[in-house]
């Protein structure tokens, strides 16, 4: 936006496009600002914006804008606390001789948006909690939108083959505040499409993401929502397998399962000689291997691979693919470098971060390096290609 547009909007004290805070110390009220302007209730389709440094009235806080801040402010869009993640811009301003910090938000392309499993809209001026009506608006709003494959219905799924028993007990506490669940009364087929599982049609058609993350058999409508898990004895493929699996499933069973296959599979000597206390030591980080798979499972190529996501564990080092390449700003000249990050699949990155797999976004890569040389492992190979992404993680001792 430009500053004529920022000073127009600063200048109107009634806009519902706009919210002034003289400070950044309350941030849960910011987090509700912007998710309320990325459901962009009343429908504007253009950004609204938060002043911080603005008193009420309007007149400047003379606040200090420190790098500190703005990268603060920043970190609201990532943090995992808004799903799916807002798209918003942070910038330091001077208007009418106030230095202030911008936060530019723009609406969603695929409502309701929540924070902290609650639904923000504008009401005027204000802000506010969204009614079930509302909610519905907001869901019927992805109708007219280009929405990514995971938000897409499949035309050949119904609601039974959501396991509604799975949402209820599993994924409905994890990702809608406890007070919204104890006021809903509505029927599962609106709970479910107010998450993105379901379509507002009726009947509703359920979407990839519901059928990934809550279908009885997810693997029946997206023929590559599954993980191949090859375990070799030796360095090279063509040597004898110690073990296989396919690991079928909605993705809290799916996940549960990978982590205890990862778990079964890492070995880890034992030192009593060189050291007055036994000291424990896996070939792999536990956590670096987590990342690495469940980054492989969020971004994958879902629309048009039927290839599975693969683990191939040799005796030196475990090998993961992810059908399709990167996607987005991320290319194979900038994959894995820190803050490059982008989501082919920003619903199933929601429901992963509501199932507690993924902790904040965009970091999960700089985690497992971390990992990997605190516990004494080689740097690993990061393969990007146009359809497909390879990481290669080395056992420990090894060159």
């Amino acid at each position: 936006m430009t500053d004529d547009e920022l000073d127009r909007l600063l200048s109107h004290l009634e806009s519902d496009r706009t919210e002034r805070k003289a400070s950044a110390a309350n941030s849960d009220r910011i987090r509700q600002a912007i998710c309320a302007f990325a459901n962009d209730m009343p429908n504007h389709d253009e950004p609204g914006v938060l002043f911080i440094g603005v008193n009420d009235n309007g007149s400047c806080a003379n606040l200090g804008i420190s790098d500190e801040l703005l990268r603060t402010l920043a970190d609201m869009r990532s943090d995992g606390n808004i799903v799916p993640l807002p798209s918003l811009t942070v910038q330091r301003k001077t208007l009418n001789g106030c230095e202030m910090a911008v936060i530019v938000v723009h609406p969603s392309d695929y409502p309701p948006v929540r924070y902290k499993g609650q639904v923000w809209i504008r009401v005027g001026p204000r802000r506010a909690t969204a009614t079930v009506d509302e909610e519905r608006r907001l869901s019927e709003k992805r109708r007219a939108k280009d929405l990514p494959f995971d938000v897409r219905p499949i035309a050949s799924a119904t609601i039974h083959d959501l396991d509604l028993d799975l949402f209820e007990r599993n994924y409905r506490p994890a990702s809608v505040a406890q007070e919204v669940i104890e006021q809903n009364d509505r029927p599962p087929e609106q709970q479910l499409s107010s998450l993105r599982f379901a379509t507002t049609d009726s009947p509703p058609i359920p979407t990839a993401v519901g059928i990934i993350t809550v279908g009885k058999s997810p693997a029946d409508l997206v023929p590559g929502a599954y993980v191949q898990f090859l375990r070799i004895d030796g360095k090279q493929l063509s040597d004898p397998i110690a073990d296989q699996k396919e690991c079928h499933g909605p993705l809290p069973e799916l996940l549960g399962e990978l982590d205890t296959i990862l778990k079964a599979n890492i070995r880890i000597a034992t030192d009593i000689k060189t050291t007055s206390t036994e000291q424990k030591s896996p070939d792999y980080p536990l956590e670096a291997l987590q990342q690495y798979v469940r980054n492989a499972v969020m971004h994958r190529n879902y629309e048009s691979s039927n290839a599975p996501t693969r683990i191939t564990w040799f005796l030196d080092r475990v090998e993961i693919q992810s059908p399709g390449g990167p996607f987005g700003q991320v290319t194979p000249e900038n994959f894995g470098e820190p803050g490059v990050t982008d989501y082919r699949n920003p619903n199933i990155a929601e429901a992963m971060k509501n199932l507690g797999y993924v902790q904040r976004f965009g970091v999960g890569l700089q985690v497992a390096h971390k990992a990997l040389q605190e516990n004494g492992n080689p740097d690993p190979e990061l393969r990007a290609e146009d359809n497909h992404v390879l990481v290669v993680v080395k056992s420990k001792g090894t060159a």
